[in-house]
């Protein structure tokens, strides 16, 4: 039992791995970052940043997070 469930690991890590790195971004996802570019805005409008919250976002930007 333990060996059959090692086998189904060891098969189903490397797939999950592969579908995990698709960068193809689809028509849903390139709606969703808009409606949250949208929101951020918006946020941004009404409630303007002091500068350690830009200055955080500008590293938070640069790293990729």
């Amino acid at each position: 039992m333990l060996r059959k469930a090692m086998i189904g690991i060891a098969l189903t890590l490397p797939l999950m791995g592969a579908l995990a790195a698709c960068d193809d971004k689809g028509p849903a996802e390139k709606a969703g970052e808009k409606l949250d570019n949208a929101v951020d805005s918006m946020k941004d409008a009404v409630n303007p940043q002091g500068p350690a919250e830009k200055a955080g976002e500008k590293i938070d930007n640069a790293t990729g997070n």
